[in-house]
């Protein structure tokens, strides 16, 4: 791009209006490490007005009928696609992915937004037919009441669409606390919504203090259902804690993707499009496979496409035309990423490729590929979440299977074979919420989105996302 995009500090929203606070927090682009803005922090008087604000949102939005729901929710779809290219701009400034991946990432949030709109208006009930003529029994779905959402930076809005859609649908009503390190792409989202005519409190938005919000907000007695997406470690806290307050919990958690690549497959095609899933986003992705565990026979065969594929990745700024994998979102990551590869190579692997941050500024690091790399590797059991690929190998399909489950993780999974036997067997063996075989058909608004295990619990797509949100009420009638 030749001219310097412009970025807004970025505020809280609460009952309908933006808010600015004295308590601030710099927002850095990771490929320049320069503070590009600042966002207002909340504290708990903001909580409480927040919650409250809700509340009073919850009781005018549950009344308002499915249709005119989804007729809101499809203006706010509208607008998304209309202010794409702007937004877009503004979420590679703050989290680093190529202008690409954002403006993807944008358009997609209309897509489940419409998708949730059209579900609003079948949130069906039922009549249960009676063991005598003059008692009538019904099944009525009701909205759960006010939610409290907690997304992450790797992807801004998608995380936090897949939450608000399906709440607004049910009739429910939210506090999103956004992520701080990337809230204007957070807030652009709220925007929308706000300027598609959502009622007052129906939709607030704050930041802070991660654990300062969820302890408040999790405890209050306004908030009805938590939503979490994060890490393993945080989200067992805060279920634990929703479970101490009855509150109901959806929890997508942190995973460790296997990629089982068989010998029957199309080796070249299944290096090609792994490792294009592998650094999507400089592999900070929670469905990203992370784990490759290939066939002996043809393992050499797999690598040596695949670190052909990871060469040729083009690693820079994402404003820049070409780029195709930006910086790590921050230097934490980048440090944690050099952690991973020291200790695996202590331990005996090797770098086919990569393997070391680039020396600029920003916090680039290397697409990189681990051969040999034991099992006792941090990197074979911790969610790297970056740009590091690390092969096993195996030689019969229950040794594949039992490499795959190993880990208490079960987000997502992937596989390729051109059996049609092994295929229905993954299907059945593998423990994890998801799993594509032969193609990358994960996170789609119409399925379910969710994991087990360690991954957590509960959908963030396809109809199942909506159960969550709704209570059921049985009455029975005596005529």
């Amino acid at each position: 791009m030749s001219t310097t995009p412009s970025y807004s500090n970025t505020q809280l929203f609460i009952d309908n209006t933006w808010r600015a606070t004295s308590r601030t927090l710099p927002v850095a682009n990771p490929a320049t490490e320069i503070e590009i803005g600042r966002v207002s922090m909340a504290d708990t008087a903001d909580l409480d007005e927040a919650a409250a604000a809700s509340l009073r949102g919850f009781k005018t939005w549950r009344r308002v009928p499915a249709f005119e729901r989804g007729a809101l929710m499809r203006h706010a779809a509208q607008l998304m696609r209309e202010r794409a290219e702007d937004i877009a701009v503004t979420m590679t400034l703050e989290q680093g992915k190529p202008l690409a991946e954002s403006r993807a990432e944008t358009l997609a949030s209309a897509d489940v937004i419409e998708w949730f709109a059209e579900e609003a208006r079948r949130t069906y009930g039922r009549v249960i037919p009676s063991r005598v003529n003059i008692v009538r029994q019904i099944v009525m779905l009701e909205p759960v009441g006010p939610v409290a959402a907690f997304t992450p930076w790797n992807f801004p809005i998608n995380q936090a669409v897949r939450k608000i859609a399906a709440a607004l649908a049910a009739g429910c009503s939210v506090v999103l606390k956004g992520p701080e390190e990337t809230p204007a792409s957070c807030a652009a989202l709220v925007r929308a919504f706000s300027d598609a005519g959502l009622p007052a409190g129906v939709l607030n938005l704050v930041f802070g203090v991660p654990a300062e919000i969820s302890n408040h907000l999790i405890a209050h007695p306004t908030i009805r259902k938590i939503s979490f997406t994060g890490s393993t470690a945080v989200g067992k806290l805060l279920a634990a804690k929703a479970g101490e307050h009855m509150k109901r919990a959806t929890m997508e958690l942190g995973g460790h993707a296997p990629a089982l690549v068989f010998a029957d497959s199309d080796v070249p095609r299944a290096a090609r499009l792994l490792a294009a899933a592998k650094y999507r986003n400089a592999g900070q992705v929670c469905i990203s496979p992370t784990r490759f565990i290939v066939e002996h026979s043809v393992c050499d065969e797999f690598m040596e496409h695949f670190v052909v594929a990871a060469q040729t990745i083009h690693v820079g700024n994402g404003l820049h035309d070409g780029v195709q994998m930006g910086a790590l979102a921050n230097a934490r990551r980048l440090h944690a990423m050099e952690q991973l590869v020291a200790d695996a190579v202590a331990q005996g692997a090797t770098i086919a490729t990569g393997g070391k941050r680039r020396e600029r500024e920003g916090y680039f690091f290397e697409p990189t590929l681990l051969i040999d790399v034991p099992p006792s590797a941090r990197i074979m059991n911790e969610e790297p979440f970056g740009p590091i690929a690390a092969v096993s190998t195996f030689s019969t399909y229950d040794e594949a299977i039992g490499e795959a489950n190993r880990l208490p993780f079960g987000l997502a999974a992937y596989a390729y074979t051109c059996s049609a036997a092994t295929m229905a067997s993954l299907g059945d063996d593998i423990e994890s919420g998801m799993i594509s075989i032969n193609h990358h058909g994960l996170g789609i608004p119409e399925t379910p989105f969710g994991g087990i295990k360690d991954s957590g619990y509960g959908s963030e797509g396809g109809s199942e996302a909506l159960e969550a949100y709704l209570n059921t009420k049985f009455v029975s009638e005596h005529r």
